[in-house]
């Protein structure tokens, strides 16, 4: 694995280690990725996010005067409303320069588990129309298969009328015996979506989820189903903050992923 040098220096005076390797993914990602030419940014969602946000509000306002952002939530509407950044809309700007978001975990070949926050039909709308779609994570994250550190289950966003009936299959016929409803943790009954959908967090096996492609087009067949997070083929790179400092890099290279170590400079 190449080892380079000029991952972000961070203050560690108020972040815990965790958050400062959120925020080390997050500034390295943008530095690289978020060029003076990108006229159109995707904002993602997630805890990761916030930083992303501020390291390009901190490339200069003469620099992001001309550009627009298109917010994958509730959660990246404001933080792009909040740093006085041009607010857009995918129904405006269909194409996007780069989109920059979380994940859940990811793993060896660039797929992701998203949905944790029950956002992943935007995140996966705005990261379909992204010329480049580059995750940022900690190195919890970073994982050989999905569902390894991430046990929750792949998140499914159903309509609520069906959301039963896939229930139903999802244990019975797709392999997932402990598929359930999400529930709300502030309110009484399940976690409803931007979108007005209800979603059930599908756990499958290793052996299931070592072909997360097979499992996504399995679920998707399913009458009901609005949208899975898994998203796979996608990413062209995704940028993990280590405890030591360093950021992990996994990015495409043609075919295969490769792997580098970026130390802090």
């Amino acid at each position: 694995m190449p080892v380079l040098t000029g991952a972000v220096p961070i203050a560690t005076t108020t972040l815990s280690a965790i958050e400062q390797s959120k925020r080390l993914a997050a500034y390295t990602a943008v530095d690289k990725h978020i060029l003076p030419e990108h006229k159109v940014i995707g904002i993602g969602s997630g805890s990761t996010v916030p930083y992303v946000v501020e390291r390009i509000v901190a490339q200069g306002r003469e620099l992001n005067k001309d550009r627009v952002f298109i917010p994958t939530g509730f959660q990246s509407k404001e933080l792009i409303v909040m740093s006085n950044l041009n607010l857009g809309d995918v129904d405006q700007f269909p194409t996007i320069d780069v989109t920059i978001d979380g994940a859940d975990e990811v793993d060896l070949d660039l797929n992701c588990i998203k949905g944790g926050g029950a956002c992943h039909l935007r995140e996966k709308v705005l990261a379909e129309a992204a010329n480049t779609f580059i995750v940022v994570a900690d190195y919890r994250k970073n994982a050989e298969y999905l569902g390894t550190n991430f046990t929750p289950g792949v998140p499914v966003e159903v309509v609520p009328f069906a959301y039963a009936q896939v229930l139903r299959k999802l244990r019975d016929v797709l392999g997932s015996p402990n598929a359930t409803l999400r529930m709300a943790k502030a309110k009484a009954g399940p976690v409803v979506t931007d979108n007005s959908n209800f979603v059930i967090d599908a756990p499958f096996s290793r052996e299931i989820m070592k072909d997360p492609s097979t499992i996504l087009a399995k679920i998707k067949m399913l009458t009901g189903v609005v949208e899975v997070g898994l998203f796979c083929d996608m990413a062209q790179a995704a940028y993990f903050g280590n405890e030591d400092g360093s950021v992990t890099v996994k990015r495409k290279v043609e075919s295969k992923v490769v792997e580098e170590l970026i130390l802090p400079s």
